[in-house]
């Protein structure tokens, strides 16, 4: 490393030292503020660059002499029995030593993420706080079972195509579970963060990311209940629908970034049509506000055990239907997914453009056309277990909605 590249370093440790060491002086602690963590920092870096001459004892011995002086520094305060129960600033400034090493060893990017991320964490201190006191016994069950989901069962699955078509990958299988239910808990996280009392735009919003048809027939059970509220659901319910294009984006996105150019423009169109039907709603509601119904566990095991089986149906009905049928056969695949769940026929549709079994303009089609099958599969829903008014009223909207898709379709360029 040569000159400028050291001093470069350094810099960065004394910047990143400093931040933490401001969010540690705004908190008064006790330990350690504004000027020793860049010291700390500093000298982390220092031991890093002198181990590269003389050995890593030096940085050993950094460590060392840190934890030294942190058993010094506590001990007043021990003796006067005022010791703090927590360890905060020490493990702190633990980490900012390391970071100061990991700029040293010209690991940049790492250092400057960590440091960040100490900081965020520390100034976040109340707010994680209050989620936590927020959190009941269901809502740590999701976090749990998250885990449970994601690191326990998902590392054990076999990386290997089996069954028919060679289409059945357990271990991406179950990755793709993972991935909608992390994004549902993330809409819960925010609903319970949140609370109930979110408005209409944000019940919109978190019911478009939990599940657009969960909030649909809640909403729509509800307009029986409170006839006023008809405006209000019609409103909530498209922004949930409209959300869901978003959603199929984001999956498209973080599964197959390159289709994703292709099919970006006419399904970001579709949503932007169903922004503009959102918008109207909202104009034309009547200001009416209510809580939010109480939003189910995303991550219980039952229901992604669930997808998994279903994701696995629409695999293998997608390969049996191109072989069978040919491109023609995946429409109707994707008009019976559709119905019921977007998430699975996307995931599909995903992994056959990927695979090059599929062409991408076909891909973003079959996928409109799931997303208007599902449309009238809410449209039904709401009209036998809401309202009439709610179901005329959002008969019109999702007609207008269907009409944009089915617009699409057959102008969008081959």
């Amino acid at each position: 490393m040569d000159l400028a590249m050291e001093f470069r370093q350094l810099g960065i440790a004394l910047g990143l030292g400093l931040l933490v060491g401001l969010q540690r002086e705004r908190t008064h602690a006790r330990l350690a503020g504004f000027r020793t963590f860049p010291l700390i920092t500093l000298f982390g870096a220092i031991c890093a660059l002198l181990a590269s001459n003389f050995g890593g004892w030096v940085l050993a011995a950094g460590l060392a002499g840190l934890i030294g002086l942190l058993i010094m520094g506590n001990l007043p305060a021990a003796h006067a029995q005022e010791m703090d129960q927590g360890l905060t600033s020490e493990t702190a400034m633990l980490i900012m030593f390391a970071v100061g090493a990991f700029l040293a060893l010209e690991k940049t990017a790492l250092a400057i993420a960590i440091g960040g991320t100490v900081m965020v964490l520390l100034h976040l201190k109340p707010e994680m706080h209050r989620f936590a006191t927020r959190l009941g016994e269901r809502d740590f069950k999701a976090i749990v079972q998250f885990a449970l989901i994601s690191l326990v069962i998902l590392p054990v699955l076999p990386n290997q195509l089996i069954g028919p078509y060679a289409v059945l990958n357990p271990f991406k299988i179950w990755l793709m579970v993972v991935l909608i239910v992390g994004i549902s808990l993330g809409g819960y996280i925010i609903y319970k963060l949140i609370g109930p009392q979110a408005g209409a735009l944000v019940s919109g919003i978190l019911g478009g990311l939990i599940s657009s048809t969960a909030t649909t027939v809640s909403y729509a059970r509800r307009s029986k209940q409170s006839p006023c509220s008809i405006s209000l659901a019609t409103f909530v319910i498209t922004m949930a629908s409209t959300i869901v294009f978003a959603r199929v984006l984001v999956l498209i996105g973080a599964t197959a970034p390159e289709f994703l150019s292709a099919a970006g423009p006419p399904i970001g169109a579709l949503l932007a049509w169903f922004g503009v039907l959102a918008l109207a709603c909202w104009l034309t509601r009547a200001g009416t506000s209510e809580a939010m119904p109480e939003q189910g566990n995303p991550s219980e095991l039952k229901p992604a055990l669930f997808f998994a089986a279903l994701y696995a149906v629409v695999l293998l009905a997608t390969a049996a239907a191109k072989d069978y049928f040919g491109q023609s056969g995946l429409y109707a695949v994707a008009v019976l997914s559709g119905l019921t769940d977007m998430d699975a026929i996307t995931l599909s549709v995903t992994q056959m453009v990927n695979a090059g079994s599929l062409p991408a303009e076909t891909g973003w089609r079959l996928i409109i056309v799931a997303a208007l099958a599902n449309l009238v599969f809410k449209a039904a829903t709401v009209g036998v277990v809401g309202d009439r008014k709610l179901a005329l009223r959002l008969s019109i909207v999702f007609a207008a909605g269907f009409a944009g898709g089915a617009i699409l379709l057959s102008v969008w360029p081959r």
